[in-house]
């Protein structure tokens, strides 16, 4: 079987698409976040997988669910993904459709797992290296990860800098086994 990135790629690209042809890319991303968040609770998770429910009453039940944040078109999305059972992916989904909407808005995505809490000033001083590293905007999400000991691991898509003390003790330990 294919991987969940593969299988969602499709289906975030058609909503990325709709999304934008429409002029609703922001109402789209809330919906998305909404509905990916909605498959998280356990209760919704074994609705979508009841095989006593037909994908319309599935669709029907989370339209209920996004409420005011769904719309007819994010609800015939949804009727697509129930069809060929993939409601399950709308956490991808949403991953991807993020990735296309930043690309297009010429966004940069960075994760920075941090051994401490980041200040109010450090994150503008960040944000703004990152800027100019990247020559676009930046989107910072920033995690505290006590485990790193010291310094930072900052992910911007396929680009990882570790500069944590962990990393660096991780590096020395295997140059000294050689």
């Amino acid at each position: 079987m294919q991987n969940r990135t593969t299988l969602a790629r499709p289906y975030a690209r058609a909503a990325y698409a709709a999304a934008k042809h429409a002029g609703h890319v922001g109402q789209w991303s809330q919906a998305l976040h909404v509905a990916a968040s909605a498959i998280e609770n356990d209760a919704v998770n074994r609705m979508i997988h009841d095989p006593r429910l037909t994908a319309e009453a599935v669709v029907d039940r989370l339209m209920q669910i996004g409420g005011e944040h769904f719309d007819e078109a994010f609800g015939r999305f949804l009727g697509v993904l129930a069809h060929y059972d993939r409601l399950a992916l709308l956490d991808i989904v949403y991953e991807q459709f993020e990735a296309y909407r930043r690309e297009a808005e010429a966004r940069v995505h960075v994760h920075i797992t941090s051994a401490e809490p980041v200040s109010e000033e450090q994150n503008k001083h960040l944000t703004e290296r990152l800027k100019q590293r990247f020559g676009q905007e930046i989107d910072l999400d920033v995690e505290v990860d006590p485990a790193l000991i010291g310094g930072a691991i900052i992910r911007a898509g396929d680009e990882v800098i570790d500069g944590s003390v962990r990393g660096r003790l991780e590096r020395l330990s295997r140059e000294i086994a050689l």
